[in-house]
């Protein structure tokens, strides 16, 4: 059952083990009645207006907010308020959106992307972003959470923007600007958990399946009894996001971590949903799944018993770019270590493709198949918000590696097969770190999260002195972008290579447009070299300490990372950790 956002509708609730319900609304009691289904409606409740609400289950003193609730101005633990996203006049209407072939994903959070930390000071940087390249803005999750900052995945009510980052209305007003400087916006969302602090969803109904949890917390009830209206809660949010917000797509947290063995499950339909979506308005609606499972029938089509969405993460490629750069080869890295590994998964995607996985003791993954995948449906980057912020300082590559190595992973990310993904930074080097931060206001859930996260990274050999408490205000401070570092040094440099090379990829089409059969990849992992090419655009790069020489007759150079990159005779010579793209039509 999806919920109207006007009318005496709006205050209907799914409460199936409730007794008796009351509607509490600008302090007026309004009895609730059952209608079938576990649904609860009050008749005689306010039909316009905004009004602040919550509701009395069975005995209780104190209200609870609504699962489905739009706002929680005074935080996750108080009344809920109306909304109307049809209020805001948008100005979108010539937005055609964009495809994810072709594509440039900017990930982004939103408390540390400026030093406000909100939608409306985010949107004063769009024409930054518009001007390095950039396609699709991804937000980390914005649902509302307990406390002033946090990673976006602790959040407990799906419907409600976080009010630290202005609301739902702030949020309409950043995707209109999005879309009016000619970029489209990809939300985080997170269908796996809850956060730790004010979930009541259990009170109302099976949404969780108690004592039976993941990584983070309970999981959903995507598959006992009552899970027909915890799909349809799923649904009725990521259309939410669609419809109500305008957003172009949805990121999909770790679908690994939803238990479904339904036949049709939730993924399928949120798939089907995208495509419904987009028939109405005429733009594409793309749903990426983040997935550690190497699992491409997340991206077949729905004929073929896949998923049908348009896109999934590669933590191969990350691991394989990552290990090659920094010489770090401990837990998953382990088998990444050789250029051979990064060939891999220029060629298919996927390293692990059913190979043996040591971290997991045990094989892994499964082949794509080509002729049902285009490379482009999967998102790839050198760094993201997990993979630095889960490291024990949330160090950045910029931190430990110099320029020549962060070129080459710029280089190797952005003429890649598959769809690119910067995170905030990235571009210039930002010497920030990006460190694991919460603000629980509960003493004891705050201790609880610091020392655990200590013991965490002890158990991995690290000086538990140099993880930083997330509970201290200061580790959330020195998240924060520093917006001067730009403009000047080996920042600017680096911030002008990426233009550079967003721009030759937009130019060249070949290097976004042919499929995996199109890839043809060379190296050397004793002298350090890997060289691949598409159609006629071929990248040289250079991981050793070394200077190189390769072969290429007539080759145009159209970008190199270093001025010494030299065309002699018949070959290029790179220096020491550089690249260079070329563009030919002669055989080697």
């Amino acid at each position: 059952m999806s919920r109207p956002v006007s009318g005496a509708g709006r205050f209907d609730v799914w409460a199936p083990g409730a007794g008796a319900l009351t509607l509490l609304a600008d302090g007026q009691r309004h009895p609730m009645t059952a209608h079938g289904g576990g649904w609860w409606s009050a008749p005689d409740a306010p039909t316009s207006g905004e009004v602040d609400y919550g509701y009395l289950l069975g005995g209780d003193a104190h209200p609870l907010p609504d699962p489905r609730s739009r706002r929680q101005p005074s935080g996750v633990h108080s009344l809920s308020r109306t909304f109307d996203p049809a209020e805001h006049d948008w100005q979108d209407a010539a937005w055609a959106g964009k495809e994810l072939r072709g594509s440039v994903i900017y990930e982004l959070h939103l408390g540390t992307f400026t030093p406000e930390g909100t939608l409306d000071s985010a949107t004063g940087k769009l024409d930054y972003l518009a001007g390095l390249g950039i396609d699709f803005v991804e937000l980390l999750p914005v649902n509302a959470f307990n406390g002033t900052h946090n990673w976006g995945y602790d959040g407990v009510q799906w419907f409600a923007v976080h009010e630290g980052y202005g609301g739902p209305a702030a949020y309409q007003r950043f995707v209109d600007a999005a879309h009016s400087a000619g970029l489209g916006v990809i939300q985080d969302v997170v269908y796996n958990h809850l956060g730790p602090s004010g979930n009541y969803l259990p009170r109302f109904g099976p949404y969780l399946r108690q004592g039976e949890g993941n990584t983070w917390g309970e999981s959903v009830n995507l598959d006992g009894p009552g899970s027909d209206e915890v799909h349809g809660y799923i649904l009725e949010n990521a259309a939410m996001w669609l419809r109500d917000f305008h957003v172009d797509g949805l990121r999909l947290d770790a679908v690994h971590a939803l238990r479904d063995e339904r036949a049709v499950r939730i993924l399928e339909e949120l798939g089907a949903l995208g495509n419904t979506v987009s028939a109405e308005t005429g733009r594409p609606a793309t749903l990426i799944a983040e997935s550690d499972l190497n699992d491409p029938r997340l991206l077949y089509p729905r004929a073929t018993h896949g998923y049908g969405l348009a896109g999934q993460w590669s933590d191969d490629f990350h691991h394989a770019v990552h290990v090659n750069l920094s010489g770090e080869t401990t837990g998953y890295y382990a088998d990444f270590d050789s250029l051979a590994a990064l060939a891999k998964v220029l060629r298919g995607g996927f390293f692990h493709d059913g190979s043996y996985s040591s971290f997991r003791g045990r094989h892994h993954g499964r082949p794509i198949d080509a002729g049902l995948v285009d490379p482009a449906a999967l998102v790839v980057c050198s760094q993201n918000h997990d993979q630095i912020g889960n490291r024990a300082t949330g160090d950045r590559l910029s931190q430990s590696l110099h320029y020549g190595q962060l070129a080459l992973a710029a280089v190797i990310t952005l003429t890649s097969p598959f769809t690119p993904m910067l995170f905030m930074g990235e571009e210039y080097g930002a010497t920030t770190p990006w460190q694991f931060f919460t603000s629980h206001p509960e003493p004891e859930l705050g201790k609880a999260t610091a020392e655990g996260r200590i013991r965490e990274f002890e158990r991995m050999g690290w000086d538990p002195a140099v993880v930083p408490d997330p509970q201290d205000p200061e580790t959330f401070r020195r998240s924060k972008l520093d917006w001067t570092e730009p403009s000047g040094g080996e920042h600017a440099r680096l911030l002008e290579l990426y233009r550079s090379l967003i721009s030759l990829r937009r130019a060249t089409p070949e290097l976004a447009g042919l499929g995996f059969e199109e890839t043809h990849v060379e190296f050397d992992d004793d002298a350090g070299w890997l060289r691949f090419r598409r159609g006629p655009v071929e990248v040289l790069l250079n991981f050793s300490d070394s200077s190189c020489r390769l072969g290429n007759a007539g080759a145009e150079i159209l970008l190199a990372t270093h001025d010494s990159v030299l065309r002699e005779g018949g070959s290029v010579e790179l220096p020491p950790w550089s690249a260079a793209i070329l563009s030919t039509s002669i055989g080697r």
